[in-house]
């Protein structure tokens, strides 16, 4: 994972910042989670919780300045990643205890409980994900409503496969809020984070659904993938979803993955970032005067021009700018 400063990430986000013992577990308690700590430990007491509220899904940075505890409240329904940044962390799933750091994340469920434990500032990123919209993500993923709340594994091994692009787009998301001192995204970027986070996550880390969402399903028609592709591509510049793209064409989340994997060697989410950059190629070289990079890029849902502008001529052998220039210059 990214090394990031000593110092308190998210500071122009911040949810709340407390010194007293008292006020941190009113403050916590209202949340429907228990704090404890040591009487020693209440000197070096420093709890900085700060974060972006997404529509599916909360990103933020947590430490408590001290050894510390932690449960949660049978009260809360929402799935918790917590991803320490620098020290290890204990953290109990149910009857598990885990020892995670940077290379090593701890998942939690609902249904499980969860504590955990520090032994120094307990700095982390940690993001929430809404059961509700986890819910609508695995009902488009297989094409009928679950039948019981998802339980994911407590581990999550950070340095290879779904883990490893977590922690690392993790990373470019706090880069950005730290950046932007404020939510800049728009909403196909938001989007397509989202669902990176929660699809992404049913279909690659162990869960009690994943039987049933590696299981293959019949065989797609060439009139299924048409109307699945038309429908992508006829909402290019909306955030789309693959529960939207699944009911458009008729299609189980889990084929429309299988066969891009099997028969595009890509993902549904993939695909459509394809066809945004040759829509956004398109519109550079068709531009009228007053239109500029910036304004076409994040029309097609590219919000970070750096990366945007460093993809873009990896794929057409020029930057946008010279994309427009030549298309101004020919005028």
């Amino acid at each position: 994972m990214a090394s990031f400063r000593s110092s308190p990430l998210l500071e122009k986000q911040r949810i709340f910042h407390g010194r007293d013992p008292d006020h941190v577990r009113a403050f916590l308690g209202s949340k429907e989670f228990r704090f404890n700590l040591s009487c020693r430990a209440a000197k070096q007491l420093d709890v900085r919780i700060n974060g972006n509220y997404l529509p599916s899904l909360y990103v933020g940075y947590i430490q408590y300045g001290s050894p510390a505890e932690i449960r949660t409240n049978p009260a809360r329904s929402d799935y918790w990643l917590q991803i320490p940044i620098r020290e290890h962390i204990e953290a109990a799933v149910a009857r598990e205890s885990i020892i995670c750091g940077p290379d090593c994340a701890a998942v939690s469920s609902p249904t499980t409980g969860f504590i955990i434990r520090t032994q120094g500032n307990g700095a982390r990123f940690n993001i929430s994900l809404n059961a509700a919209a986890l819910s609508r993500h695995l009902t488009g993923l297989l094409g009928t409503a679950p039948t019981a709340p998802v339980e994911f594994a407590p581990a999550m091994d950070l340095t290879t496969g779904y883990g490893r692009s977590l922690a690392q787009n993790v990373c470019l998301a706090i880069t950005d809020f730290e950046r932007a001192g404020s939510m800049q995204w728009d909403a196909i970027t938001i989007s397509l984070f989202e669902q990176f986070i929660i699809c992404r996550l049913l279909l690659s880390h162990p869960n009690n659904y994943m039987e049933l969402l590696q299981r293959h399903e019949r065989s797609v028609t060439p009139r299924d993938l048409r109307r699945a592709i038309d429908y992508m591509r006829a909402n290019l510049a909306a955030p789309i979803t693959i529960a939207d793209i699944a009911k458009a064409s008729g299609i189980a989340g889990r084929t429309l993955f299988q066969y891009f994997r099997d028969f595009r060697g890509t993902s549904p989410m993939r695909y459509l970032r394809d066809a945004r950059f040759e829509t956004v190629h398109d519109a550079l070289k068709r531009a009228q005067p007053e239109q500029s990079v910036a304004e076409l890029a994040m029309k097609w849902g590219f919000s970070h021009l750096g990366r945007f502008a460093v993809e873009y001529r990896k794929r057409f052998g020029e930057s946008p700018s010279e994309t427009l220039c030549g298309r101004h210059g020919a005028r």
